[in-house]
């Protein structure tokens, strides 16, 4: 099902600007940046180069799945930090892997209803820093520990110190990226949708190549205007997502093993998106604000929209969003001129265009007479996608939302989707077009 959620048309909400961070690949221990660093590191520069003062913002929303513990409301921290001064308002938001595509369409509803004028919106994630867990026994026998008071129920409760309890932490991550409601990991949801549409592992693995070697182009060829450069305490210099593979081929690819059903499976870590830290902010206006301050937007968002579906077929979700979004608008397939569906899995993307091809899917999922269409590869994630780029989940949305943008201005082009699976079985699209 599909929620209605176009804006007022009298209203119109300006995308101005935008950045993020280079996106930097977990590697099994914290990077050196926290969510709420790296989303300052896109927003400074960003506010920076701006006519406007980072006070005249009206509030800052941002989308975070996993803030650490000293980052509550890191939507407000981010605030305190970009310079926007004690007045601005600043909260977050948490749609999984749609976070930060949530925040833009709270900030741009917002602007639409008139509340506000400037909005710092987008998101950020670190990974890296998903936190690990004591399960419930050493829980349990913390609270036993504290309740003892005297010398000798200390050293009994001591005594019955649970050590396998302490070196068997839950790791947050993992249990973050599995469906509790049907005790399924997103990478077996990919299994399930590749089955289902015919999706080969060689499908998989040469679109991940393409991912890393489109990516590898747009950086060589200046492209990839969107990314600032982020320096660590260290002194390192980050100008490039980390997690890029200029040498990725079918055949290193091939020779990896399955990750989430080592039997029969197919989805490997090489055509899965990767773990990742990394931050994408966007700067909102009302055409009030547009004028006043003499702004150029990139584009205007036109609409989003939100669907949810079955969560073992979770990565069709751009299928569900997209399909009403463009029947709202009257558009097909050759009225868009570019495509970002976040690549969460290989074959998850595979299996959304195959579900756009397929009649009878169309016709029982989505209610159309008979298939949609075939989304053309040439328009689809142009200079590569999460395989390559990294999928730090609070982040994604505003990221695949300002490349779209990025690439429009770049080729002249008028409209684009950008769009994305949720965890849980939604999935969020929107219509963005050049202006």
């Amino acid at each position: 099902m599909m929620q209605s959620s176009a804006y007022h048309p009298d209203r119109a909400v300006f995308i101005v600007d935008g950045l993020r961070t280079p996106f930097l690949r977990a590697a099994g221990r914290p990077n050196e940046f926290s969510a709420s660093d790296l989303a300052v590191a896109a927003s400074r520069p960003l506010l920076a180069r701006q006519p406007i003062e980072p006070m005249d913002l009206d509030e800052v929303v941002l989308g975070c799945a996993m803030p650490s513990p000293d980052e509550a409301n890191i939507g407000r921290i981010l605030a305190l930090r970009a310079g926007c001064g004690h007045k601005v308002p600043g909260w977050t938001v948490m749609r999984n892997c749609a976070s930060a595509m949530q925040a833009l369409d709270s900030a741009a509803k917002d602007i639409n209803s008139g509340r506000a004028d400037l909005v710092l919106a987008g998101g950020t994630e670190a990974m890296s820093r998903a936190p690990l867990l004591y399960n419930d026994t050493a829980v349990n026998w913390f609270a036993d520990s504290a309740r003892a008071r005297s010398a000798g129920a200390k050293v009994k409760t001591l005594a019955k110190m649970p050590m396998r309890a302490f070196l068997n932490p839950v790791i947050g991550l993992i249990r973050g990226l599995n469906d509790s409601t049907i005790n399924v990991n997103m990478g077996q949801t990919c299994e399930i949708i590749s089955h289902r549409f015919a999706v080969s592992r060689e499908d998989m693995d040469a679109y991940s190549v393409q991912s890393h070697l489109r990516l590898a182009d747009a950086f060589d060829e200046g492209r990839m205007t969107e990314v600032t450069d982020l320096y660590s305490p260290k002194g390192t210099v980050y100008t490039e997502d980390t997690g890029l593979r200029r040498d990725s081929s079918v055949e290193k690819l091939a020779r990896l093993k399955p990750a989430f059903d080592r039997r029969v499976g197919i989805v490997t870590p090489g055509n899965s998106s990767q773990i990742t830290d990394g931050a994408a902010m966007l700067l909102l206006a009302s055409e009030d604000a547009v004028h006043k301050y003499d702004l150029k937007p990139l584009g205007r968002l036109v609409d989003v929209a939100w669907a949810a579906l079955d969560p073992a077929q979770m990565g069709l979700g751009p299928v569900h969003a997209s399909t009403p979004l463009l029947q709202r608008h009257s558009l097909s397939f050759d009225d868009i001129d570019i495509w970002e569906i976040n690549e969460a899995f290989a074959g998850q993307v595979l299996a959304c265009r195959n579900a756009w091809k397929d009649e009878t899917y169309c016709r029982q999922e989505l209610g159309l007479p008979g298939a949609l269409g075939e989304l053309d590869m040439a328009k689809l994630n142009v200079d590569g996608g999460a395989i390559s780029i990294g999928h730090p989940v609070g982040a994604s949305g505003s990221r695949i939302t300002l490349h779209a943008l990025q690439v429009l201005q770049q080729r002249q082009a008028k409209r684009a989707v950008a769009t994305l699976c949720i965890g849980g079985g939604q999935g969020g699209a929107m219509l963005v077009e050049r202006v």
